[in-house]
């Protein structure tokens, strides 16, 4: 789907300066953007790209000062990272699903309660007293096991494994090779000290509405009660959640994180990528942990938090540019012997 420079301006409620007459096919970046292509500036430090991009046509902040140029076009935008989602919204190519309905393939307990529109791919399996709503596309190779329930509009990718008794709310995707409801990992040493004795989990995992789930990625059962994740959180690629964790509304978990059990996490924290929590911490709303940060103890909210171990981040900063001068306060001290 293409689009003109003035459509794109009132999709998006952008001021247009430049020609609302150029078609536009595709989004790329201002390195890489082509003559058919829109791009995007949201910082002041990327303006000057501006003058040496190959689009036609840009999607600015409105407090950067960059001018349009002949016969190219700028979109004066309030946020151009929103902005470029509404466009990017518009140009998507409808998502890929299975045929409708129920693949002869798909292997359905009687017991299932299925709603008469949800899509079911080859290979599925769906065990007894499964319960699916309505709208919900289940992709090849789904297995949900004896009594799990997906609410409405469900999307749920190749691959992925929602165990028995787990809870799915309404509009949730689950991307592909994720598993909902796996054993929590508890062991205690045997009375004769040779083996591990495996814990059993007879919890379950309870996750809202809204959420999206990372391909690969693990959330456990709880030990006893269940392990939950709030409406509107989202997880991304390759991330662990361990037994009874308690992940509050509007939650953002970057990729590779591992979360340690009983942990809890607040309404509105942001995790970045390869974050490492212990268990039995808290983490407060509307806290940010930095990329690679490893949490040994509670997180206050609304601070930002890095390093290893992971503490208040100007501070974590402070330690690190320390270390790098210590090879020449060496020196230094080698000289005055």
């Amino acid at each position: 789907m293409s689009l003109t420079t003035g459509q794109i301006a009132e999709m998006t409620a952008g001021e247009l300066c430049g020609p609302g007459d150029l078609r536009i096919d595709s989004l790329e970046t201002l390195e890489l953007a082509g003559a058919h292509q829109l791009t995007f500036i949201g910082d002041q430090k990327y303006a000057g790209a501006w003058a040496d991009c190959s689009a036609k046509a840009a999607l600015v902040a409105r407090a950067i000062d960059v001018a349009p140029g002949d016969g190219r076009a700028v979109i004066r935008v309030d946020d151009a990272d929103l902005a470029v989602a509404t466009v990017l919204d518009a140009i998507a190519r409808p998502t890929v699903v299975p045929e409708p309905g129920v693949h002869e393939s798909a292997v359905i307990a009687e017991s299932a309660q299925i709603a008469d529109d949800v899509t079911i791919g080859p290979h599925c399996v769906i065990g007894d007293g499964v319960r699916i709503g309505p709208g919900c596309v289940l992709h090849a190779n789904v297995s949900i096991l004896d009594e799990a329930v997906i609410g409405r509009n469900g999307l749920v990718w190749p691959g992925a494994v929602i165990r028995e008794r787990c809870t799915i709310g309404d509009n949730c995707i689950i991307h592909a090779n994720a598993t909902i409801g796996a054993d929590g990992f508890a062991y205690r040493p045997s009375t004769d000290g040779r083996s591990l004795v495996k814990l059993s989990h007879v919890g379950t995992v309870r996750i809202g509405d809204d959420v999206e789930i990372g391909a690969g990625s693990c959330i456990d059962r709880g030990k006893f009660s269940a392990t939950t994740v709030g409406d509107g959180t989202k997880i991304d690629n390759l991330v662990q959640i361990a037994h009874n964790c308690r992940i509050g509304r509007s939650v953002v978990i970057a990729g590779g994180c591992g979360i340690a059990g009983s942990i809890e996490i607040g309404d509105g924290a942001m995790l970045g990528g390869m974050v490492g929590i212990r268990d039995h911490v808290s983490i407060g709303p509307g806290a940010t942990l930095a990329a690679c940060a490893q949490v040994m103890s509670d997180v206050p909210a609304g601070e930002t938090w890095g390093g290893s171990p992971a503490q208040e981040l100007r501070a974590a900063i402070r330690e690190v540019v320390a270390i790098r001068k210590l090879p020449d306060l060496m020196k230094q001290l080698k000289k005055q012997k």
